[in-house]
């Protein structure tokens, strides 16, 4: 009887789950992707006046959007069960017969799938969209992730496995009572607001964002301090004067007194449109004096170009012409290697591949109390190009020689985090803080 009871309890449960007499889900994944992240909970809990989510993937469609479908009704009943003023509904757009113009101003834009119904072969357009209300605030948030040279059922089974995130990142921008300060350091000679517009825009949605000017229009002083600690987190954006020491210890107080910095740095100076123009350029190390500052942190920018050759982007060359027109051709370029998250950090999750132009290497070098995180590397057919040195359009052609002070190299990082307890370089003192590091990018995370 005993050595029965072992097969028939389970399957009780079993039927119990399939009947809905309880709806606990089990999470045996090793990455507990079923269960809710502390910060989730953290956001949730927070929340102190109702709010609504009306999700709009309700009706008749694929199976496959049936599966997120049942995904996010579990994901938002454990939601509710958290914080019971979050209540939720599923509505049919086409059934409930809202108008296509009302949805799209909403946010919303229609896919249209080819779908298989009773053997016959039809199309159906949905709206896999949600919308949060709370007080007089509202947002549409797409169910969908976009995410280039992967097939749908991919893109799904990363939609669903984004869902937690994509709701509690919305829900903690719509409930938060003020937005956080961004500021864009004007003062290296860097990339001015409106050169990389799509991350100001990106910005925008969810910070307070502007450039930071130093007071004396010349360089980051101790009187920009107190006007520095406003912001929440500070963008360096290809900076190409040197830093002096006085700026550095600016810096560095500023992250000590818990600021996040983004950094975007070019530690060669190699431009794509003179190569297009001329065939061949110099490319010559660029230095901003900032070596001892990361290697405090922990973290060391090399100066040779890395070249890709399996993870690359094409680039668009004139390869001849005919009756004097040009003729053009799509090659692999080393030099535009592409970025894969491959290690599933949250940072770099879901996001489509990033194209990198002319980067370098960080090599960590490990630092007591750090955390350090790979987000991006390069593949395992990776060679290293010694600067001062030419790049040359020719190469394309010899994909499999390499050029003049080229080695063979292991994989090399062009993405990191760092985060834990950073110690001063100037100081004594230490804080708890984090810090990510991409490409020759040094990231305080918009916590």
């Amino acid at each position: 009887m005993k050595q029965n009871l072992k097969y028939i309890i389970p399957a009780i449960l079993l039927l119990l789950g399939i009947f809905g007499v309880f709806s606990h889900r089990f999470d045996l994944t090793a990455e507990k992707r079923y269960t809710l992240s502390d910060a989730t909970i953290a956001t949730l809990k927070s929340l102190k006046e109702p709010l609504t989510i009306d999700v709009y993937l309700e009706g008749d469609f694929p199976a496959n959007f049936k599966q997120l479908q049942n995904e996010t009704k579990f994901l938002l009943e454990e939601f509710r069960k958290v914080n019971p003023k979050i209540d939720y509904k599923f509505i049919d757009p086409i059934a409930t017969k809202m108008s296509q113009d009302t949805l799209m101003a909403m946010g919303m834009q229609p896919s249209m799938l080819p779908y298989t119904k009773d053997g016959k072969e039809t199309k159906v357009i949905l709206f896999p969209y949600a919308t949060l209300k709370f007080k007089k605030y509202g947002t549409s948030i797409p169910l969908v992730i976009s995410q280039a040279n992967i097939d749908l059922t991919e893109q799904l089974n990363k939609s669903a496995e984004n869902l937690e995130y994509n709701f509690a990142s919305n829900i903690k921008s719509i409930i938060a009572e003020e937005r956080k300060n961004v500021g864009v350091l004007v003062n290296q000679d860097e990339l001015r607001p409106d050169e990389f517009r799509g991350f100001m825009d990106m910005t925008l949605e969810n910070y307070n964002a502007g450039p930071f000017i130093p007071e004396n229009k010349k360089s980051l002083t101790i009187n920009d301090l107190p006007r520095l600690k406003q912001m929440q987190a500070l963008v360096i954006a290809k900076p190409r004067k040197p830093f002096s020491d006085e700026e550095k210890v600016v810096l560095d107080q500023y992250i000590m007194n818990g600021g996040k910095t983004l950094w975007m740095i070019d530690a060669v100076n190699a431009e794509m449109d003179t190569l297009m123009t001329k065939r061949k350029l110099m490319a010559y190390p660029i230095d901003i004096n900032m070596t001892d500052f990361f290697f405090n942190y922990g973290v060391r920018i090399n100066a040779p170009l890395v070249k890709d050759f399996q993870k690359s982007a094409l680039i668009r060359v004139e390869a001849g012409e005919v009756s004097g027109n040009p003729i053009y051709k799509s090659l692999i370029w080393p030099y535009y290697p592409i970025g894969i998250n491959e290690n599933k950090n949250p940072i770099s999750r879901n996001i489509n591949p990033v194209k990198f132009e002319f980067p370098t290497s960080i090599d960590t070098l490990g630092r007591k109390n750090i955390k350090t995180n790979v987000l991006f590397e390069s593949s395992s057919r990776t060679t290293l190009k010694s600067v001062p040195n030419y790049v040359e359009l020719s190469e394309m052609a010899n994909l499999d020689s390499l050029t003049i002070m080229e080695k063979p190299s292991t994989p090399k990082i062009f993405a990191v985090s760092l985060e834990g307890k950073f110690g001063s370089a100037y100081a004594t003192r230490s804080e708890r803080n984090d810090i990510l590091l991409c490409f020759c990018m040094l990231i305080h995370p918009l916590a």
